[in-house]
C-alpha cells in the first residue's frame, strides 16, 4: 500500500486519480477547499483535508507520513504562482520535518503536452528536447526542470495531452458550441490532436505512484500511441452534435486558444516500456458519441 496525498483531488484531473489509488489498495489523502467538496471525497473512500493549495499549513505536515504527493492543480489563473509555492513547500518541508528515517519523498507534478509546442513536421517524444513551448506554458519547461532536479524529493513529471472523458475538460466550451448549434475551432486545417482519456490518465498516475522510488527524474508524456486528425474530430462532432455545418476555423483570439489548436505529432514511449502503461479507452473520434453524451450529462 502506499500513501498519497492529491492537490487538486476534486478536480478534472485528481478526482479520478484520488479514485484509481483507492480502488487499487492504496490509502489516498485530497485536498479540498471547503465542506462539500470534502463530504464528496469522503464518500469515495479518499481522506479528506480542509485547506487551500496556497495554504500551505492546512496541509504540509502529511510530509511526514505520505509516500507520494501528487500535484495535479490546473486551471487556475495563477497556476505558475501555485505550482512554485507547493515545490517549495514541500522541499522544504521534506527536509526540516519528514523522518531522516523515512524513504525520499515523491513529488509527482502535473504539467501538459503543450510545452512540445506547434510542430506538425518532427514526431516527438518524452525525452525531445524543449524548444519551442506554446507561449501560455512558456514558463512551465523550467519549472519541469526545478521538479526533477529537486535534492529533497524524488521529483517526477506527468504531462497529459488533451484530455477527454465524462464533463470534457478543456473540450467543455466547444462542446457548449455544438450543443446550441456551431462548432468552431481555433487553428487551422490538417492539424493533428494529441490526446488522452482522463481514466487512462488515472492509470498512469497509479502506477508512477507505486514506482516512485525509482523513477525521480523522470517525464511522462501522457497519451494515446496515435494523434487524431482534427478535421475528422470536428466533422464527427458536427455529426454527433446536430450542430449545422460545416465546422469552422477560426483565428486564436489569445495564447489559450493558440495552445488548444496546435498540433504536436506526439509519440511517447517510457510509460509503457517502463510501467507497461497501455490506454484502453477509445480514441476522441471514435468514442465521441458516447463523450459528447456524457459531457451533456454532466451539464
Amino acid at each position: 500500500m502506499v500513501k498519497v496525498f492529491i492537490l487538486g483531488a476534486t478536480g478534472f484531473i485528481g478526482r479520478p486519480a484520488a479514485l484509481q489509488l483507492v480502488s487499487t489498495g492504496h490509502q489516498v489523502y485530497g485536498l479540498a477547499r471547503n465542506a462539500a467538496k470534502a463530504k464528496s471525497l469522503a464518500a469515495e473512500e479518499v481522506i479528506p483535508v480542509l485547506g487551500d493549495a496556497l495554504q500551505t499549513e492546512s496541509w504540509i505536515h502529511l510530509v511526514k507520513e505520505v509516500d507520494v504527493i501528487i500535484n495535479a492543480l490546473g486551471g487556475s489563473v495563477d497556476i505558475k504562482e501555485v505550482s512554485e509555492i507547493t515545490l517549495e513547500a514541500v522541499s522544504k518541508a521534506a527536509i526540516e520535518i519528514r523522518p531522516s528515517s523515512a524513504p525520499k519523498l515523491a513529488y509527482i507534478y502535473t504539467s501538459g503536452t503543450w510545452v512540445h509546442g506547434e510542430d506538425r513536421e518532427n514526431l516527438k517524444t518524452d525525452t525531445s528536447p524543449i524548444t519551442n513551448p506554446n507561449e501560455v506554458v512558456a514558463w512551465r519547461p523550467i519549472h519541469e526542470q526545478k521538479v526533477i532536479k529537486d535534492g529533497n524529493v524524488n521529483g517526477i513529471v506527468v504531462r497529459p495531452s488533451l484530455l477527454y472523458g465524462k464533463s470534457a475538460s478543456l473540450l467543455a466550451d466547444l462542446f457548449r458550441g455544438a450543443s446550441t448549434g456551431t462548432v468552431n475551432w481555433p487553428g487551422t486545417p490538417g492539424g493533428r490532436l494529441a490526446t488522452i482519456h482522463t481514466d487512462d490518465l488515472a492509470v498512469l498516475y497509479q502506477l508512477v505512484a507505486e514506482k516512485a522510488p525509482v523513477l525521480g527524474g523522470l517525464i511522462f508524456d501522457a497519451s494515446n500511441e496515435q494523434t487524431e486528425s482534427t478535421d475528422d474530430f470536428l466533422n464527427k462532432l458536427v455529426k454527433v452534435s446536430g450542430a449545422k455545418g460545416p465546422y469552422q476555423y477560426t483565428q486564436p483570439r489569445n495564447a489559450y486558444e493558440q495552445a488548444l489548436g496546435s498540433t504536436t505529432l506526439l509519440r511517447p514511449n517510457l510509460a509503457r516500456a517502463l510501467l507497461g502503461w497501455q490506454p484502453r479507452k477509445a480514441s476522441l473520434t471514435d468514442g465521441l458519441t458516447t463523450y459528447f453524451a456524457a459531457f451533456k450529462a454532466n451539464l
